[in-house]
């Protein structure tokens, strides 16, 4: 098992609280080589997506400015 692999199996998945305890949630986990993991709590036979530190931040500064709100057509 690589390290990738060992990581993930030991990975603590957090949530954000407007989930409400329900299904259809986006879950992430930071592991310990500074990478993060998100998995579609839906589909758990997916492989998680892992992303460095650099573009998680940059897609939660876009989150936070609102770049990724879904616009009407």
């Amino acid at each position: 098992m690589d390290s990738t692999s060992t990581h993930l199996a030991n990975a603590e998945w957090f949530k954000a609280t407007a989930s409400g305890g329900n299904g259809g949630c986006l879950e992430a986990a930071f592991l310990p080589d500074g990478r993060i993991a998100l998995r579609d709590n839906e589909d758990l036979g997916n492989p998680p997506f892992v992303v460095s530190r650099h573009v998680w931040a940059c897609f939660v500064d876009g989150v936070q400015k609102g770049e990724f709100t879904p616009r009407t057509p």
